[in-house]
């Protein structure tokens, strides 16, 4: 696998918003997976319920991995693809499994039997962004993948040794 191309973006701001936007969105949600925090049930308690509507562990844990770490990758644009490639099928298994008998929208409210799925398009919509653009400006991405050819008076200077 080649990683510059995994890495490689654009000066691409936008890139840059959907990233941060996604990653800031998701790092609660994962967090409250992982960690117990924003009123979470943390690893244990989240992996007994997934496991409870019929979630494997293996299945449950990856999706915790990529909202939380997931979510650090997006904020800091590392892996920025990766991480938004992993949010998308987390989306995708939410709304076939919990959300899509509730409908389009979400529960605003209060009189629908649980939330609908308009959020989870939207989640979607910005990772696949980051799929397709890459991570962006200021992404720890573009700082890895950038070419680092040496500055025109150095090369002068190595021609001349």
């Amino acid at each position: 696998m080649e990683w510059k191309k995994i890495l490689k973006t654009d000066n691409d701001w936008a890139a840059t918003v959907a990233r941060v936007a996604l990653g800031l969105v998701f790092f609660p949600h994962g967090a409250q997976k992982a960690l117990g925090w924003f009123g979470g049930y943390g690893l244990e308690g989240t992996l007994g319920y997934f496991n409870s509507i019929g979630i494997p562990t293996i299945v449950g844990a990856l999706v915790i991995g990529a909202e939380f770490f997931g979510a650090l990758g997006l904020i800091t644009g590392l892996l920025g693809r990766v991480a938004a490639a992993g949010i998308i099928p987390v989306m995708m298994g939410a709304v076939l499994l919990t959300h899509l008998p509730n409908g389009f929208f979400m529960n605003w409210a209060g009189t629908q039997a649980g939330e609908g799925y308009e959020f989870h398009v939207l989640a979607v919509a910005l990772a696949l962004v980051v799929v397709l653009k890459g991570s962006g400006a200021a992404s720890l991405d573009r700082w890895l993948s950038r070419d680092t050819q040496p500055a025109p008076a150095i090369r002068e200077l190595a021609r001349a040794a």
